[in-house]
């Protein structure tokens, strides 16, 4: 099985696309996703998308969903350098 990861050019990519859409610094956003603590990285969101956010980690079945991609897989082991289970 070949091991899908993400490259630092993929992951800036990634983070500064993310970090746009909720209007916060990258560097801002990967402290707040290394650190676990999403409050800060999620105060300038608007509401529909807080709302979407939090059906989402509401959901136990769409929050396995979306860890198991290996777009989440590769961000979770850049981020930790652990290989998630």
């Amino acid at each position: 099985m070949e091991k899908s990861s993400m490259n630092n050019d993929q992951l800036e990519k990634l983070l500064k696309t993310v970090s746009g859409k909720l209007g916060v610094p990258p560097s801002e956003l990967r402290q707040a996703l290394e650190s676990g603590k999403l409050d800060g990285a999620v105060k300038n969101m608007g509401e529909t998308e807080k709302k979407k956010l939090q059906s989402i980690m509401g959901n136990k079945a769409k929050m396995e969903k979306l860890m198991e991609s290996p777009q989440a897989k590769a961000l979770y082991e850049k981020l930790t350098g652990k290989n998630p289970q």
